[in-house]
């Protein structure tokens, strides 16, 4: 098989990942490849984001090696590491899709491969995107980000192979020089957030949703507060199977202050503390719920309940959806009201926005060490990457610099 043969997907969903290894592991020559490589993923089933990522470049990583290299993995070494990043820079055209395809359908009864899934997805902006602009293989590009995560995925599957004695090497970890695929940065990369102009209209234009049409936009005010607020990921507001958001993971200490319990990436426990402004959006929720003002320990019903059935909203994009309306209206709003550049700018805002504004305007009064802790940054490095006043003393140093004397 050539590396132009259009590659099938090998693992599927968390949920039916083992039913579908067992049926599909025989195709494939390297069988154990494929046999560490599922156990070595299981590891990483406590959280789908990571799931998802390590399966992506491992995935990617076998079909290379079995098709383009054709060699088993654990014969890999750092040149062909090295080949196989080149590689997925620059992937053959049929490795690449302009739709993320599910990777296996269900036909009478059985799931399989689906023959659309596609390795690589090219994408364009959400921007872009608005403007009429279809993805394009031939544009497909890696970002830095991605090249470090490859890097960062693969070392850490060798290492598992090399503790389960599959492996004798760790090629990844002999790349001495990765400079050569992934620039290095000087000074705080570009943190995307809103403009204190746009959060205004957004949080604006969600208190008159709400104002009129409470049924559908109470929860709207609630999710667009906590994620504000809060810094809460996407993932740390709906249910999941490791975590289920309710009433009583907001407590109050022996001081009278408030805390709001979560569960966020690693699977890490941590506790935020709950501003007034917070707090009264809270009191607004379950009083449009129909619940006591503040919630006692016992009180373990969702935080956000389906607007229709029982149980906690668990989908993501549900919650996604509620907040590119809102972003939509502010747009509206604003090209209204003549801010035509703020209103082109939020057009390309995402969910995660809001975690980055709130951090970003909360690290400008409140202690480094406490806006690190409520966001669940691993190390105040991550925080100062928000701190962005030593930048504007530096361009307001060059903005009266001439040319001509």
């Amino acid at each position: 098989m050539e590396q132009n043969t259009v590659p099938l997907a090998l693992f599927d969903a968390l949920e039916h990942m083992e039913e579908t290894s067992k049926n599909i592991s025989n195709n494939y020559q390297h069988e154990n490849d494929f046999h560490y490589t599922v156990n070595f993923l299981k590891c990483y089933v406590g959280s789908q984001g990571t799931f998802n990522s390590y399966r992506r470049e491992v995935e990617r990583l076998l079909h290379w090696s079995w098709l383009v290299a054709k060699k088993s993995i654990i014969e890999l070494r750092r040149d062909d590491i090295e080949a196989f990043i080149r590689f997925c820079q620059k992937p053959p055209l049929t490795w690449i899709g302009t739709k993320k395809a599910p990777r296996f359908i269900l036909l009478q009864g059985k799931r399989i491969q689906n023959s659309d899934w596609r390795p690589f997805v090219a994408t364009v902006s959400k921007f872009a995107h608005r403007k009429g602009q279809k993805p394009n293989v031939n544009k497909f590009q890696l970002s830095q980000g991605a090249i470090k995560e490859i890097f960062a995925i693969l070392s850490s599957l060798y290492n598992y192979l090399l503790q389960e004695e599959y492996a004798t090497m760790n090629p990844v970890a002999l790349i001495r020089q990765k400079s050569k695929f992934i620039r290095k940065q000087q000074g705080h990369s570009k943190i995307r957030r809103l403009s204190a102009l746009q959060w205004q209209y957004v949080i604006n234009t969600v208190e008159k949703l709400a104002e009129h049409n409470p049924k559908s936009h109470e929860r709207t005010l609630f999710i667009m507060s906590a994620l504000y607020s809060m810094y809460l990921r996407i993932s740390e507001l709906s249910a999941n199977e490791r975590w289920q958001p309710k009433m009583n993971d907001f407590q109050r200490d022996h001081d009278g202050n408030w805390w709001f319990t979560t569960v966020g990436k690693g699977n890490k426990e941590r506790q935020i503390a709950v501003s007034d402004a917070m707090l009264e959006a809270l009191k607004r929720w379950r009083s449009y719920l129909g619940l006591t003002t503040l919630p006692s320990p016992a009180d373990n019903s969702p935080l956000l309940p389906k607007a229709k059935g029982q149980g906690s909203i668990t989908s993501t994009t549900y919650i996604r959806e509620i907040v590119q309306k809102c972003f939509d209206f502010a747009v509206d709003n604003l090209k209204k009201d003549g801010y035509q550049e703020e209103a082109e700018t939020l057009l390309e805002a995402t969910v995660h926005w809001l975690r980055h504004t709130g951090i970003s305007e909360d690290v400008k009064h409140r202690p480094r060490e406490h806006v690190r802790d409520d966001a669940g940054h691993s190390t105040s490095a991550i925080t100062d990457k928000y701190i962005d006043i030593e930048l504007k003393e530096r361009h307001r140093s060059a903005k009266k610099k001439i040319i001509i004397t």
